[in-house]
Order: C-alpha cells, then sequence, then structure tokens
C-alpha cells in the first residue's frame, strides 16, 4: 500500500481551504486534521467531514499527522509554528514565516532542536516566468546587474479590512510588506541574494482610521552583489490589482516580466538569446471581494510531500522565510 503524508490544517479561512483542496488532489498526501479557533458550524467547515474537525489545536498536536500547516493571521505564525515542531511533527508556515527575525530565529533553533523540517509557503517561485528568469539568472546571461525596478500595486478595499479582526493592525498584521508583498521580496531575494542596505519612504493615499500602518512606499535596496533595487508598493490602487512586475536591466540585456502577477513575459532583450515561449496562463487566488498572488500552492505540497517521501530538497526552507522576515524589518527600519 502507497505510503501517504499525514496532513492537518490550522485556520480554514481563504487559503487554508485552498491548502485543503491541493493536499486532497494529491494522490500521496491526506488531509486527517482541521481546526480553526472559529466555531466549527461557521461557512469554512461546510465542505468538510466532521471526523476531520478538531475541537482544540492541543487535539490536533496529539493526533498522527505529520505535517501540520499553519494558515492562520501573521502574528500567529512564529508561536503556532513552534509549538507544532515541539510536539514533533513538521511544519508549514504561510506567509510571512513571522513577524520579526528574532521569532523567525526562533522556529529555526526549535526545528533543529527536534530534527524536523520547516517549509516556507512562498509559492509565485513556482510560477512559469519565475522559474524562467532564475534561469536567465543562474547562467548569468545578463552579466552585471545594474538595477532592479519591481512594481506591486494593488487594491485593498474597506470589506478585506472590516471583515477581518486583524487586517490592518499593525502589531497582528504587519504591514503590506509582510501580507501582501513578502511574496516580491522573496522574489527578489531568491534572484540577487541578500541586502546589505535599504531606504524608504511611506505614505497613505488611502487613510482609513481601521488601518494602523501606510499603505504605500518606495524603497531603495543595495543587494550584496553591489546591484541596485528599487521596490514601489501600494494597496490604495483604485478598484482592483493592477500590476506586479519586475525589470532588470544587466551589462548583456534587459527583462521585463509584468501583468498583475509577474505572470507574463512583456520585453526581453539578450545579447545572443532567443525569447522562449513560455506558457504563462497561470491563476491566481481569487478570495472574492479582492484576488491575491499566483495559485501554485498544489506545487508547494507536492514538494512537502517529495522531500518526506523521496528525500528531494526543500524548495523555500527556513533560511529563506527568514532572509524575507529580515529585508522586510530592514525596509520598515529605515524609514527616512
Amino acid at each position: 500500500m502507497m505510503k501517504k503524508i499525514k496532513f492537518g490544517i490550522v485556520g480554514v479561512g481563504h487559503i487554508g481551504a485552498r491548502h485543503a483542496q491541493c493536499i486532497m488532489d494529491n494522490n500521496r498526501a491526506d488531509l486527517t486534521k482541521l481546526f480553526d479557533v472559529l466555531a466549527v458550524d461557521k461557512w469554512r467547515f461546510e465542505t468538510f467531514k466532521k471526523e476531520l474537525i478538531c475541537s482544540s489545536f492541543d487535539e490536533m498536536m496529539k493526533s498522527d499527522v505529520d505535517v501540520v500547516n499553519i494558515c492562520t493571521p501573521n502574528y500567529l505564525h512564529a508561536q503556532m509554528a513552534i509549538d507544532v515542531l515541539e510536539n514533533h511533527k513538521h511544519v508549514v508556515v504561510e506567509k510571512p514565516m513571522a513577524l520579526s527575525s528574532h521569532d523567525a530565529e526562533k522556529i529555526i533553533h526549535t526545528a533543529q532542536k527536534v530534527n524536523k523540517h520547516i517549509f516556507c509557503v512562498m509559492q509565485n517561485r513556482f510560477s512559469p516566468t519565475i522559474i524562467w528568469l532564475k534561469e536567465i539568472m543562474s547562467q548569468q546571461l545578463l552579466g552585471t546587474i545594474n538595477m532592479v525596478v519591481v512594481n506591486c500595486f494593488w487594491n485593498r478595499n474597506q470589506n478585506y479590512y472590516l471583515d477581518s479582526d486583524w487586517h490592518g493592525s499593525r502589531l497582528k498584521d504587519g504591514g503590506p510588506l509582510f501580507t501582501q508583498f513578502s511574496h516580491f521580496v522573496d522574489i527578489l531575494y531568491w534572484l540577487f541574494g541578500g541586502v546589505d542596505n535599504t531606504s524608504s519612504d511611506f505614505f497613505s493615499f488611502n487613510k482609513k482610521k481601521y488601518v494602523e500602518f501606510e499603505d504605500s512606499g518606495i524603497v531603495k535596496l543595495k543587494f550584496s552583489n553591489k546591484a541596485i533595487g528599487v521596490l514601489n508598493y501600494s494597496t490604495a490602487v483604485w478598484n482592483k490589482n493592477f500590476e506586479s512586475s519586475i525589470t532588470i536591466l544587466g551589462q548583456y540585456g534587459s527583462v521585463k516580466i509584468g501583468g498583475q502577477y509577474m505572470d507574463k513575459i512583456l520585453d526581453c532583450d539578450i545579447k545572443g538569446y532567443n525569447r522562449p515561449h513560455i506558457d504563462d496562463s497561470i491563476a491566481c487566488n481569487d478570495y472574492g471581494g479582492y484576488t491575491g498572488s499566483a495559485s501554485n500552492h498544489d506545487k508547494m505540497i507536492d514538494n512537502v510531500v517529495q522531500v518526506l517521501l523521496d528525500k528531494k530538497n526543500i524548495h523555500t526552507n527556513s533560511i529563506d522565510g527568514f532572509n524575507v522576515v529580515k529585508i522586510i524589518e530592514s525596509i520598515y527600519s529605515s524609514r527616512n
């Protein structure tokens, strides 16, 4: 009989439901347990069998699940991940891994102590355009990188904040770089490595009393490899998400990936290189009133299964998660 990995999910909101569907669709994974602090008769449990639902987090910890997926609000990620690890289970942590590098380090140290894996969720890495861009950078086809510009212009409306008891809270949410745009900070880190210096300006273009941080920013980054980066972001765009793009200017060429989710090659001019055909029919996570990043969680779940059953490498590991948190911390602390 084929061995399957037993998954439990904590937090069964929009993204937790997405994790659940991907687990159920994977023939080497079993969705075994679910827990959410909301009452079990809420909408989020209607599609699941009652025997999957735990009455408490402790009940899940006492079960025989192999992996627990943390899909709760940002501020709960770190302590829940530590609790899961201390109960000798592997952990999948939705972005961000934590809201401070100190807490991210505590997760890593706990995993090392109990010899369990941490899987960080950065599903945009699995997008065809980003995979192609990573190959371009690994082969150094652009030569020395001079400048990188990332634009992330999204919409988050009133309902997004008022339908939640944590979105908009500085302590629980952390701000748009943690909640919306950590995916794109991760892409910068994945492609260009660590950041030595940041300089930032922040703005509130759509100031609301229920949002405790600025909705927009302009950030200058100096990478360890000497490249210069600029990150422009906003959640105050009218009506709907407008753009997520990355432009790379190098010694031997220029590349731009754009669209709403960095899902389309807009320009590719590289010395001696022919632009490839890439399937850019990528879906995004649709949450009804708003949309999120690329819907590649199936590939993330498959990586967890491959690591635990086939001894493959973790695609986005704890050091990656830690470094993204550290870069975001640096950005927020470098206010001009």
